[in-house]
């Protein structure tokens, strides 16, 4: 499969889970419009919190990472797709197959600041 496919797979993936994602969202929040809740009261309130919070954490990083892959097909556009933004250095097809938009080799990821 080329970087192009590659690429395309993955944006088309992440707008289907961000797709779900934001069905699921909504149905939380639909469904706790429907009843009067207290999180702080409601037994099922702190729950529905942590699964409201949980998916918007989820949809969240889904568009970081739709934008990371629209990011790597400019970069492809440019002829820079594939190239470490830190060395220079080309970044190792395996690590491309697995993280198609990487921007670093594995040795500049594991030296960067966390």
């Amino acid at each position: 499969m080329s970087a192009s496919e590659r690429l395309l797979a993955e944006r088309r993936d992440t707008e289907s889970l961000l797709a779900a994602l934001q069905r699921d969202f909504d149905g939380i929040v639909e469904a706790n419009a429907l009843v009067a809740v207290d999180d702080e009261h409601d037994p099922e309130g702190s729950s529905t919190a942590f699964e409201r919070a949980h998916v918007a954490s989820l949809l969240d990083r889904a568009r970081d990472h739709l934008e990371e892959v629209a990011r790597a097909l400019e970069r492809l556009e440019r002829g820079e797709y594939g190239r470490c933004e830190a060395c220079r250095e080309p970044i190792p097809p395996d690590r491309l197959e697995v993280r198609p938009a990487a921007t670093t080799c594995v040795r500049c990821a594991a030296a960067a600041p966390r």
